[in-house]
């Protein structure tokens, strides 16, 4: 009995493999590089799992590998890179999966807002124009008005999303745009003002559970960089139930009636407001943050969704853990990753703080405006989300990443 997964989270990969043993099943992962997972599997016992590295963006390629590996009975995609070949291949190999249709919808953040509005979910539309910059540009100040966030289609990590609160920034950020490739399209939408988080959610044929809120720290205006994350943040009673509900309709607007979904939205003064709707488990540490908070390996109902099967975590009684927090860790300046030091620090720092990296020494660092920028994670508990992050900022502010400038001659490619 084989699950496949189709590339994977930088992290997570461990507890996938004991939530497939725990249901009887062999991970099978295939990638286009293991390297990239190496803090995971260096951790598992030899054999623990199947690996077979593979150009995965070859969807004919992977389709005759999927076709030839025996048992297959289910395969998962948690990544957005690769959220839509997936889908391709469930449906080309008979497996349980969404309709593809619903999965290309939400991969699309214009479009996604447009369905929201017209549910009256949300209370503005995208922009968008089929021309030139400057039509977009007229677009938004006639249709939406200032301020104003302008982003890709099917963008993710915060990549290539500005945020125009004059006409100036709005000139600026779309003379920028105009140099950017894109992933899918670029558009404009109302922008909300309000502190931002992410809801952790599982559904089951149109059923939505809240599994809990994550906070979601920013940089200061105008970027949108990600830094602080913690888990669980603590509602009122009435207010997790009121959003729960409200979660359950966005979903449902869309047409996510199944599987995890990591929904960002701002609180703002007049209520919540769907920043993007993310069809899978949450990235970073947050699906290691869930399991121990929750008391509960969350994969197993990653594996049984892709088997088709009622996830057991909808109806369990979490025993709960530890509320967790992470930060984020960013060098100073762009160039060649060189070290990381202060990790020595960590074990006298209350918390139990542990460093994840997530790039490897004499990797470039380019890009320090968005999550392509962080060389790793600082995580930390304790006994609420406010008490862990400030365990995680103190552990995190120990800790400093080094870059060297690059030559020349410009980055090296990034190993793998």
């Amino acid at each position: 009995m084989s699950v496949v997964c189709l590339e994977s989270l930088t992290f997570g990969l461990g507890h996938l493999v004991r939530a497939a043993d725990t249901l009887g099943e062999r991970l099978l992962l295939l990638t286009r590089d293991p390297s990239y997972y190496a803090y995971e599997l260096e951790r598992l016992p030899a054999g623990a799992l199947d690996v077979v590295e593979t150009d995965t963006f070859d969807t004919e390629r992977v389709a005759g590998l999927l076709h030839g590996t025996a048992g297959l009975r289910g395969l998962i995609s948690s990544t957005d890179t690769w959220t839509l070949v997936g889908a391709e291949l469930t449906v080309r190999l008979g497996l349980p999966g969404l309709d593809p249709a619903v999965l290309r919808l939400a991969r699309d953040k214009s479009a996604v807002r447009n369905r929201l509005y017209e549910a009256g979910l949300t209370r503005g539309r995208a922009v968008e124009s089929g021309g030139s910059l400057a039509e977009l540009r007229e677009s938004l100040l006639k249709e939406a008005g200032l301020p104003a966030v302008i982003k890709d289609t099917a963008g993710t990590g915060s990549q290539n999303v500005w945020l125009a609160r004059d006409e100036p920034e709005l000139d600026a950020a779309l003379a920028q745009a105009a140099g950017r490739s894109f992933m899918g399209r670029l558009f404009a939408e109302p922008y909300f003002g309000g502190p931002v988080y992410s809801a952790e959610t599982l559904s089951w044929q149109g059923r939505t559970r809240l599994l809990g809120v994550s906070s979601r720290l920013m940089s200061p205006e105008p970027r949108f960089r990600e830094e602080i994350t913690a888990f669980p943040v603590r509602f009122p009673e009435e207010q997790h139930i009121s959003l729960e509900r409200w979660l359950g309709d966005v979903l449902a607007a869309i047409g996510y009636t199944d599987r995890f979904a990591h929904v960002e939205f701002v609180l703002t003064a007049t209520g919540p407001e769907v920043v993007e709707v993310n069809p899978r488990i949450g990235g970073a540490l947050v699906g290691e943050g869930m399991c121990r908070a929750l008391g509960y390996n969350v994969y197993e109902a990653v594996i049984e969704a892709a088997l088709g099967r009622r996830p057991r975590l909808m109806d369990a009684d979490l025993p709960g853990g530890p509320a967790v927090a992470f930060v984020l860790s960013y060098p100073d300046a762009p160039g060649t990753l060189t070290g990381v030091s202060g990790l020595e620090r960590l074990a006298a720092l209350p918390g139990a703080p542990a460093w994840y990296p997530v790039k490897r020494m004499g990797d470039p660092v380019e890009h320090l405006s968005d999550s392509r920028g962080y060389a790793g994670i600082v995580y930390a508990e304790a006994e609420t989300a406010e008490l862990a992050t400030h365990r995680a900022v103190a552990a995190a502010n120990a800790v400093r990443v080094h870059t060297e400038p690059f030559a020349a001659s410009g980055p090296k490619a990034p190993r793998g």
